[in-house]
């Protein structure tokens, strides 16, 4: 199966630079700098700046995995919250 991978063009800092991400990666990538209310550019210039290593694309991966494994893990805290708060406030 062919991996749906887009080439795209966008400009950091004043360079124009080409990354390579599938479409869900973009879509995310989007929605995060939505979120944050920054430029797609912006964002990706951040990303750029704070990487040890690899290429930008990977980067950009990565970063997006660590963005939505944040934001699940603090909804599964504060669920687990909720219900030992329920549980206490049942004991009590």
């Amino acid at each position: 199966m062919k991996s749906p991978v887009v080439k795209r063009s966008i400009v950091i800092a004043g360079h124009k630079t080409s990354v390579s991400l599938e479409d869900a990666f973009w879509d995310a990538l989007k929605e995060i700098a939505g979120q944050r209310r920054l430029t797609l550019s912006d964002l990706v210039a951040t990303i750029d700046s704070g990487r040890n290593q690899g290429n930008l694309s990977s980067a950009i991966r990565l970063f997006v995995l660590d963005y939505y494994r944040g934001t699940a893990n603090a909804a599964r805290g504060h669920s687990m919250g909720e219900r030992v708060g329920a549980g206490s406030a049942t004991v009590a």
